[in-house]
Formats: C-alpha cells, sequence, structure tokens
C-alpha cells in the first residue's frame, strides 16, 4: 500500500487484519468513552446519585452485574464464529473492513442515541446529517448547497424515496392537467401532462387559478385511484392504464419491491433490455420510453444503475441523460434517478489521477451523475461505514418534495426537520456521522477516498491477470468496471451447462473452507441473454442453458493494496482453486 500511496497513508485508517493499529485505537476507544462519562457527570451537578455507592457494592447488585457480564462473555464468545469481513481473505461480497472514522463517528454518536427524525431528539445529530449529506452531494456531482437528501436504513429504502418523491412530481403534473382537461372541455394527454415539468406546471396552475383542493380531488395517490382512473379515461378519450416504472434488466431487486409497495403491478414493471456488456441498452429505453408515450402512460421515474450488484457494471448515464435533454427540450421532463448504492463512492476518484483506474467512457458514465433528479448511495458498502447507512439525494428542494404527514406530538416550527417527508419515522444519527467524521479526515477527494477506491480496481486487475494465468478454467465476465471479478469454470468447448455445474461445485467447496470467503450470482437470460452469448462465446463455448453461474470476488479490503498481501493471498486463492477443481 504504501508503494501506490506515497502521500497518503491510507492504512492509517483502518485497524488492520491483524489489529496492527490496536493499541492506538484502544485509547481513541477509552477516550470516546471517557468524554462519555464526564458529559454525563458535567450535566446537572446538584441532582442527587440516582444509584449511590452502597447500592452499587450490594450483593444484589453484584450478582446482577455478573449475570451481565457472563451472557456478554457468551455473545463474544459466539462472535468469534462470525465471518470475518475484515481480512483481505474476504472477498464474497460489498462489505469489507470498517474505516476508523466511520467507526469512532458512529460509536460516538451510538452512545448519544439521537433520533434524526427531528431536532427536538437530535439537534447535533440533525446538523451533523445535513453537512454529511452535502459531501456526498458535492462527490456525487451535485451543487452542495442545493442538494438535499437524508441518510436512510438502507439502499432499498432509498430507492423507495427515489419512486415515491418521483410519483409525488407526476401524480401532480397529471391532476393539473385533468382538471384543465375537465374544465375547458379540452382533450387530456395523460403523458405529455404527467411529463409537463415544474416550470410549465407553475405557469399552467397561475394561468388557469388551480387551487390545492382542485388538485386533490383529481389526484390518483390522495383520492380514489380508480375513480381518478375512470376520469383521466373519459377527459383523454381511451383507456388508461396508469404508469409504468423503467428499469434496466441489471437493475437490484429493490425495484421490483418498489413497484409492488406503491401498486403499480407487474404490468408496470418494465424492464429495458441490456446489452452484451450487461449495460442498458440504449436504443431498448428509447423504445419503452417510445412505447408509453405512444401508450399515453406516464413514466414515474427511469432508473439506471451506477455499479451493479451482480458485477459492478456503470450504465452509461451520460448517455442517458443525453437522451433525455432531447426530450426535455421537446417539453417532456422524466424523472432520472442513479442507483449508485455501490457504485457512487467511485466518483471520488474523478478529477484525479486516481480516475485512470476507469476506463474513459465509464468516467463520463459517473461524471453525468449529477444531471439526475436523484440518486442512491450506500455508505454501508464502499464507504466503509457500518451497518445500516444509506442515503438518498436530489438535485435541489424540488425535487426533494413528497407528501408531508403531521405528527402532533412533534414541533412543527423548524422547515429543516425531515420526519414529516421521510418513508422512516425514527432514523439513528450514527450514521450520518460516520459518513461526516469520514469526510473530515479521509475525505472523498480524488487524491484522498479516490485513492483508497482506485486501489480495489487496480487490486482486481491484478488478481484477475494472476489467476487466469495460473488456472485455465477461469474465464472471467467482461468487461469488469470496477473492482468486482466475476468468473466461470469452463474447458474450451464446454457446454454452458457443464461450465455451471462446475463453478457451481467450486462455490459450494469454497463455502466449505476456511481459506477464501466469495460469493456467487447467477444471470439469467431474461435479462442477461447478450451477456450470456458473448461469455460463452468467449470459451467457444455450446449455449444449452438460459442462466450462467459465476464465482464473485469483491475487492473491497484496503490491505489488498499491499504488495506483498496482494501476492501472497493470490497465489494462495490460485492454489486453493486448482485443488477445487482438480
Amino acid at each position: 500500500m504504501e508503494n501506490d500511496q506515497k502521500d497518503f497513508a491510507a492504512n492509517a485508517y483502518f485497524l488492520g487484519p491483524k489489529s496492527e493499529n490496536g493499541s492506538w485505537v484502544r485509547g481513541e476507544i477509552q477516550a470516546i468513552l471517557d468524554h462519555w462519562y464526564d458529559w454525563r457527570r458535567s450535566l446537572f451537578r446538584d441532582d442527587p446519585e440516582a444509584i449511590s455507592r452502597d447500592r452499587r457494592l450490594s450483593p444484589e447488585f453484584l450478582r446482577e452485574r455478573e449475570i451481565l457480564a457472563q451472557e456478554l462473555r457468551n455473545l463474544l464468545d459466539m462472535l468469534r464464529s462470525e465471518i470475518p469481513k475484515f481480512t483481505p481473505r474476504y472477498i464474497g461480497h460489498m462489505v469489507s473492513e470498517l474505516s476508523l472514522p466511520a467507526l469512532f463517528g458512529h460509536f460516538a454518536t451510538l452512545l448519544h442515541n439521537p433520533n434524526n427524525t427531528s431536532r427536538e431528539a437530535a439537534k447535533v445529530g440533525a446538523r451533523i446529517e445535513s453537512e454529511a449529506i452535502a459531501m456526498l452531494a458535492k462527490m456525487l456531482g451535485f451543487d452542495p448547497a442545493e442538494a438535499q437528501g437524508h441518510f436512510t436504513g438502507g439502499g432499498t429504502v432509498a430507492n423507495f424515496e427515489a419512486v415515491w418523491r418521483a410519483r409525488y412530481r407526476m401524480d401532480h403534473a397529471l391532476s393539473l392537467g385533468l382538471v384543465i382537461a375537465e374544465r375547458d372541455n379540452e382533450l387530456l394527454d395523460p403523458f405529455a401532462a404527467a411529463h409537463m415539468g415544474w416550470r410549465q406546471f407553475e405557469v399552467l396552475r397561475a394561468e388557469h387559478d388551480i387551487s390545492d383542493d382542485d388538485m386533490r380531488a383529481a389526484s390518483t395517490v390522495l383520492g380514489n385511484p380508480l375513480d381518478i382512473a375512470r376520469r383521466i379515461s373519459a377527459a383523454s378519450g381511451r383507456d388508461y392504464r396508469g404508469p409504468v416504472l423503467i428499469t434496466p434488466g441489471n437493475k437490484h431487486f429493490s425495484w421490483r419491491k418498489a413497484a409492488n409497495l406503491l401498486g403499480l403491478g407487474e404490468d408496470s414493471f418494465w424492464n429495458a433490455p441490456l446489452d452484451r456488456e450487461g449495460r442498458v441498452n440504449l436504443a431498448g429505453l428509447a423504445q419503452l420510453i417510445a412505447a408509453a408515450r405512444e401508450e399515453a402512460r406516464p413514466i414515474v421515474c427511469l432508473a439506471t444503475v451506477a455499479g451493479t450488484t451482480e458485477a459492478g457494471e456503470i450504465d452509461p448515464i451520460d448517455a442517458v441523460e443525453d437522451m433525455l435533454d432531447v426530450l426535455r427540450d421537446e417539453g417532456v421532463h422524466i424523472w432520472h434517478h442513479v442507483d449508485a448504492a455501490y457504485g457512487g463512492f467511485f466518483c471520488s476518484m474523478l478529477g484525479g489521477e486516481a480516475a485512470e483506474s476507469l476506463d474513459a467512457k465509464r468516467r463520463a458514465a459517473l461524471g453525468a451523475i449529477g444531471r439526475a433528479q436523484s440518486i442512491t448511495i450506500d455508505p454501508h458498502k464502499l464507504g466503509y461505514v457500518p451497518y445500516s447507512c444509506g442515503a438518498f439525494i436530489t438535485k435541489n428542494k424540488q425535487a426533494y418534495q413528497a407528501s408531508t404527514f403531521q405528527a402532533p406530538y412533534i414541533d412543527r416550527a423548524d422547515a429543516d426537520d425531515k420526519w414529516r417527508c421521510t418513508l422512516e419515522g425514527s432514523r439513528s444519527g450514527a450514521g450520518a456521522a460516520a459518513v461526516w467524521l469520514t469526510g473530515k479526515t479521509l475525505g472523498f477527494d480524488a487524491d484522498r477516498f479516490g485513492v483508497l477506491v482506485a486501489a480495489g480496481i487496480k487490486a482486481r486487475k491484478t488478481f484477475q491477470e494472476s489467476v487466469v494465468k495460473s488456472n485455465a478454467l477461469v474465464r472471467p465476465l467482461a468487461p469488469a468496471d470496477t473492482n468486482i471479478l466475476c468468473f466461470s469454470l469452463a474447458r474450451q468447448g464446454d457446454t454452458l451447462s457443464a461450465a455451471n455445474a462446475r463453478t457451481i461445485d467450486a462455490y459450494a467447496k469454497f463455502q466449505a473452507s476456511p481459506e477464501f470467503s466469495v460469493s456467487k450470482t447467477v444471470l439469467l437470460a431474461k435479462s442477461y441473454d447478450a451477456l450470456i452469448n458473448a461469455h460463452v462465446e468467449s470459451y467457444d463455448g455450446v449455449r444449452d442453458a438460459d442462466e450462467l453461474a459465476l464465482l464473485r470476488c469483491v475487492f473491497m479490503n484496503p490491505f489488498w493494496a499491499d504488495p506483498a498481501v496482494s501476492a501472497h493471498l493470490t497465489a494462495q486463492f490460485a492454489a486453493t482453486l486448482a485443488g477445487l477443481t482438480s
């Protein structure tokens, strides 16, 4: 690591696989506890002790304390059997060693237990959240002075937030269009009305003097959706079949959950096809948008992915935005959400030498994320932050608008409180503090955090080259955009079914071995047909199955950047794999 990061000692920010920084970390943890103790002692000094010295020394008290101590030791003993995700040998999933700033920030804030639902329960926590969101927004390409957002329980909830807000925008515009069409006896185009954009919305609302009550009475969200659908059908002169949600075939499973929870139905959940490299197919996406327009079905939201769950691919977000810009020029404003739950932190590489780890097209794609309306990012993945910590961020206040709710027991005076317009009610401040302290120390710049995540991409490339050379069965999935390596085990000319069986067998043996933790993914032809064809062609194979089984290795652990660690573990992995496939 020292050779690759001459001016940035990234290993100072991690405990180390053998607790190499343990002495210093112990001192900082003790300092956090001492500060917490002193804070409690310093407040309300005239109040009597709640637990007297005599009580603390009583047999009953000591007995109960010993029970707690024993059960704590039992818990610690159980945790020795937990999966050791801190070691570089763990390359299974999108989780790794925690950074020390994140750990300290999380732990210190956890002791104070702020609930970021309101400043009444989190005066400092709410301020830290706003500052941390601004840090992430800047890294992602948003103007931090304009961006809005909040921390969530993870990327799933953040994606729900995107659909919720996109539906709010769509419903407002469509209800306005319906009111005007009915009042003026004009023919309604549901697609055009739903995508008029906020500026045109305000102009038309003022021109026609439409009140909030008028729009509420025409809202599919606030009113009876079946009644409103019948009115839309009558006003448009055709059966209204409702809106659609467009996602690429490489989407996270949370998008199907979002469609289900918001009552869109399977018929409304449209998958854009993928190309031979596993990214969204632009022509196919354009066809879906055209179909929605032709069928007069509004698009609630269009999603792209920066860092797919399976293999870390990055969709051509810049090209998608270019496509949407053309539509905006025509007066069609479609909400674009980038699911960057995993890949968002690769944006930290942009603008520095670290970005050279990515090819030019992927740099352009990441550089366009800030053109979207909203973004999901998960600090508990590539941000090295403890679970659970996701974030939802919008370009501006307008995009952040959502249905608001009231609670009589919370003061409504503070406009910065998030509780009225977040899907989650109570939200821990620990994740926000972990991100905040990471940003204040590690920093999210190209020569800091960017260097850290670029090292994972370099480690993947080095590992891939070495393992391919050492084992003729290894067939990497191409391309590999980031720090995730997926590969099957196939002989030249193999059938896909034979390769799948061999790959799955090797995975089962890895699961039974303590040496390395890897994961498995299976790509289905329904979404990845073109990519499966390309992969089978790479070894002159025979396609006789509709799914592709792959071993999956995620290079997040920062110590893979150390040449000695990398060389040692790569050789051991190659030997282990050879033993499993012999």
